[in-house]
């Protein structure tokens, strides 16, 4: 069976973060290791409060764990200290690890800060060139480039900034676009991917769509043809979403 890695929160909830990522990876075929960089106190209706883990902890977690398993694939979600950041690229090159998905998780769909001031420099500095792929929406592609996102043209512009970075993929997702749900993906070429967009709030949106494209790439799969499924996938998560509490929807594996 292969094996997925996920560095990120710990959502209460279970709609986001590594158990939303852990849910995707098994609905998928793919055995699911986790290394928690920060706890939560959040619902569906938003996050209240954040505890980041230690970084020597998390530093623990990875070293322990990796010295066991190698994972074919590895996500990164909501990281939230420039040196957990640093702590996870040196584990990266030490262990030669690949297929690297990285979901810069900046701010919460409710609107709270989800990582310290200086998290955006240290992600392009030392994450973003030993990625496979990331994947911004276009607000966090917004704080990433200093650019205003807001249309296909200056997603274009935001994309071609972000890969220089040194990312073998970009992906900026436009869920939060007007219109329609519009995926813009640049290799060197832009794709893109277009799907109807649903109405009402959904949570943990950004991580499923990550940890569906780290699985398929854990499976050996493409990484176009694994962004194209991962996309099928969101559809089809998003037609079975349910409101377990009075806030935002939850996607249903």
């Amino acid at each position: 069976m292969k094996i997925a890695l996920t560095i990120a929160g710990f959502d209460p909830s279970g709609g986001a973060g590594i158990q939303a990522d852990l849910k995707v990876f098994q609905s998928l075929g793919i055995y699911g290791l986790s290394v928690a960089a920060a706890v939560t106190a959040q619902n569906t209706r938003g996050v209240t409060d954040i505890l980041p883990i230690d970084t020597q902890f998390i530093k623990k977690q990875l070293s322990v764990l990796l010295s066991d398993m190698r994972p074919d694939s590895l996500k990164t979600g909501m990281l939230y200290h420039e040196a957990s950041v640093a702590a996870a690229a040196r584990l990266i090159r030490k262990h030669s690890l690949e297929n690297i998905v990285t979901d810069p998780v900046l701010t919460s769909s409710s609107g709270k800060k989800l990582g310290s001031r200086y998290l955006p420099d240290a992600m392009k500095k030392k994450l973003f060139p030993l990625c496979t792929v990331i994947t911004p929406n276009i607000y966090e592609a917004s704080v990433l480039t200093g650019l205003d996102v807001r249309t296909n043209a200056s997603m274009e512009r935001a994309a071609v900034q972000l890969k220089s970075f040194g990312p073998r993929c970009v992906i900026i997702t436009g869920g939060h676009l007007k219109g329609n749900a519009m995926d813009l993906v640049y290799d060197g070429r832009f794709h893109v991917l277009k799907g109807r967009k649903l109405k009402g709030d959904y949570h943990g949106t950004g991580c499923v769509f990550s940890a569906a494209i780290t699985a398929l790439l854990a499976q050996g799969t493409p990484l176009l043809e694994a962004v194209r499924k991962s996309k099928l996938f969101m559809n089809r998560v998003l037609n079975k979403s349910v409101r377990p509490g009075s806030g935002m929807k939850i996607l249903a594996m």
